[in-house]
């Protein structure tokens, strides 16, 4: 009962605050931004017998692949804006449901309206970008090109309703209720997940967010994401997490780090260490067996020509049970793979 008085509240708050006053006529001198990006990539699993290592996106072994084209579009007038995206291709496909090839041959990544109450306050409804992780879908938002186990393990999207208040510059609360499904455009049953984040930037450079997602159908996810760029050529970034899901059934921890070397313009080279767990229980993650670890290294290097970023990758992936598969065909308890990537963005 208490969500549902926080959404007829935040509604509320946004009929009583608009006034006739605020209203802003479309001119041409606030044009529509669009923006995007496209992915291509080449993979190969050291064991050669497909994919080992499953986390999101790039899956296709041993082919010249395409990820997707991400189209955006945005626009604000006055106080009043919106922001629509859709992918298509495999990388997209992979996230519509149902997933794979029987899913749709789009996804939406990104449509909501918002609205500024006041300077510090923001109301923003619709299916948006999880606030939770490092990780993001688009590749241009990521270092590597690969993904974590927590990014594929949170959840992607999360439709609903939420307050943003600034309080300055380096620091801000967010605070909004959610369908009880991640990733869906409509709720199973009920809107009934709690989300919250807290933005804090201590100094020039540094950036930290505390998250939360909690319902009864959704689980509770508490997430800590952190950068800080230490000097113009090295940056370090953090993720941690853990996850418990519904009715004891299961859920994981993590945490991984992201340290990144600029040596030059052009060139950046990065590290991604992960160590993710699963909790024992009923339901299934994309990682090892309930109860068990893995640890993975991925060393990146981001090669940039303008709006183009060529992505040389390898990974090594080594669990606690033997969920891998080796050369032989055996079970193993480590996988790996190289791949490397082209995006361009726009």
């Amino acid at each position: 009962m208490k969500k549902v008085f926080l959404l007829f509240s935040l509604f509320s708050i946004a009929v009583f605050t608009v006034k006739a006053q605020d209203t802003v006529k479309t001119t041409s001198d606030s044009p529509l931004v669009i923006y995007g990006s496209v992915d291509t990539y080449y993979k190969y699993d050291f064991s050669d017998k497909g994919s080992q290592i499953p986390t999101s996106f790039a899956s296709d072994h041993n082919s010249v692949s395409i990820g997707m084209i991400d189209l955006g579009l945005k626009k604000k007038v006055g106080k009043a804006a919106f922001v629509g995206e859709l992918s298509f291709g495999p990388r997209g496909q992979s996230q519509s449901i149902p997933n794979g090839p029987d899913g749709d041959s789009f996804h939406i990544q990104n449509l909501y309206v918002s609205y500024d109450l006041t300077d510090k306050l923001n109301l923003t409804g619709g299916y948006m970008a999880t606030f939770i992780g490092y990780e993001v879908i688009s590749p241009v938002g990521n270092f590597n090109y690969s993904t974590s186990y927590l990014f594929t393990n949170g959840p992607f999207q999360n439709p609903g309703v939420k307050l943003t208040y600034a309080f300055s510059d380096k620091v801000s609360l967010m605070a909004g209720i959610f369908n009880d499904t991640w990733n869906y455009y409509t709720s199973a049953h009920k809107v009934n997940t709690f989300g919250s984040q807290l933005f804090v930037s201590p100094v020039k450079g540094w950036t930290a967010y505390l998250n939360l997602a909690t319902g009864s159908t959704s689980g509770t996810e508490v997430d800590l994401t952190t950068a800080y760029q230490i000097t113009d050529a090295f940056k370090l970034g953090l993720n941690g997490a853990t996850y418990s899901a519904p009715h004891d059934g299961g859920g994981f921890s993590g945490v991984a780090l992201y340290p990144q070397l600029a040596v030059s313009k052009t060139v950046t080279l990065g590290l991604r260490g992960e160590y993710f767990k699963t909790k024992k229980g009923e339901l299934a993650t994309f990682g090892p067996p309930p109860g068990e670890n893995v640890k993975a290294f991925t060393f990146t290097a981001n090669i940039k020509s303008g709006p183009l970023t060529f992505i040389p990758e390898i990974r090594l992936d080594h669990g606690s049970s033997t969920s891998f598969i080796n050369h032989s065909g055996d079970p193993s308890k480590s996988a790996g793979q190289f791949a490397v990537a082209a995006v361009y963005a726009f």
